[in-house]
């Protein structure tokens, strides 16, 4: 039996994730993903299913927030930038009339003025019938500032995979070996010819309401698929001596500016801009293209950009 949770949960919907003992990362897949290594995790809570559209929108209402895709972007920070890539936008997943080349991911994905979290394809779209859809269209400022309001914390990466393990770590998807166990989804990730074709297997083409999915071993809905989740680590090397300093409660200003500064890569897609970690995947991760559907597999991702397929969690670490 897992040890008890020390009291009530801090919020409803958060579950409680034991302390523990992990091999974080994986050496046979991604080569960000390696060297494993061996981390310790405090016990936490975290919430069951990423933050929906209804939750986000009883922020938004609270507070009058403004997402930063809901926002023109600072010419100072953009040189060179064209004036409609200075408008308020976000990037949408198009899916190309054919099969493409899959080496230019600009052939799917579009930078739409007037998409964001209340209009996710764009103009004209909505999120009408997706109010427990996860929120999408959320850079990590917008993700930062939800958790702030309601008394909450982004997790940490390592906090991440421990609780999408969901208590076992014994196959190479958080649930065993095969992707589909009996041939049936068990979250929802894109099947058929990515990126053109969507054969909808398992009966979502973009987000599924949280929850449509069975939930882990901890309970937890979403860890895998459906959208990526932001965490709160810089990205960065792999290894032990990172996976330590992600994992310390303590830290001061100046090495959390170092880890900032280390995180951008000038020669990425994301130019100057400052990368944090996100985690579990998402409904394009397809096994032509994109298998990272595993709790170790990691991605980096520039602060200032929103997308379709981009969300979160929040997590309470107990008082020391």
């Amino acid at each position: 039996m897992p040890p008890k949770p020390p009291g009530r949960p801090p919020a409803s919907g958060m579950v409680w994730i034991p302390g523990g003992s992990f091999l974080m990362g994986s050496d046979h897949h991604y080569p960000e993903e390696a060297p494993a290594h061996r981390v310790e995790i405090p016990g936490f809570w975290i919430d069951r299913a990423p933050v929906t559209n209804t939750l986000f929108q009883k922020f938004v209402k609270a507070t009058g927030y403004q997402t930063v895709a809901e926002r023109s972007p600072d010419p100072a920070l953009y040189p060179g930038a064209r004036a409609e890539q200075l408008l308020p936008a976000s990037i949408v997943f198009v899916p190309p009339p054919g099969p493409v080349g899959q080496a230019n991911h600009y052939s799917w994905w579009q930078y739409i003025p007037g998409a964001n979290w209340r209009h996710p394809e764009g103009p004209g779209s909505s999120i009408k019938g997706r109010d427990q859809h996860p929120v999408v269209h959320v850079a990590h400022a917008d993700a930062e500032a939800y958790a702030a309001w309601i008394g909450k914390q982004l997790p940490r990466e390592a906090e991440w995979e421990w609780a999408a393990w969901g208590g076992g770590q014994t196959g190479e998807f958080a649930w065993g070996d095969a992707l589909h166990p009996g041939g049936v989804p068990v979250a929802n990730t894109f099947q058929g010819d990515f990126p053109h074709h969507n054969s909808r297997l398992d009966g979502y083409e973009r987000t599924s309401p949280v929850g449509a999915f069975p939930p882990n071993g901890y309970g937890l809905v979403d860890m895998i698929g459906n959208v990526w989740e932001w965490t709160d680590s810089w990205y960065g090397p792999h290894g032990s001596a990172v996976a330590v300093e992600q994992d310390s409660s303590g830290c001061c200003a100046t090495a959390e500016a170092a880890r900032r500064e280390a995180s951008i890569d000038a020669q990425s897609q994301h130019g100057a801009v400052p990368r944090k970690v996100v985690k579990g995947g998402s409904y394009l991760c397809a096994p032509s293209y994109c298998r990272r559907y595993r709790p170790p597999a990691r991605m980096a991702q520039g602060i200032d950009t929103a997308t379709g397929h981009m969300g979160f969690r929040c997590v309470v670490r107990p008082a020391a």
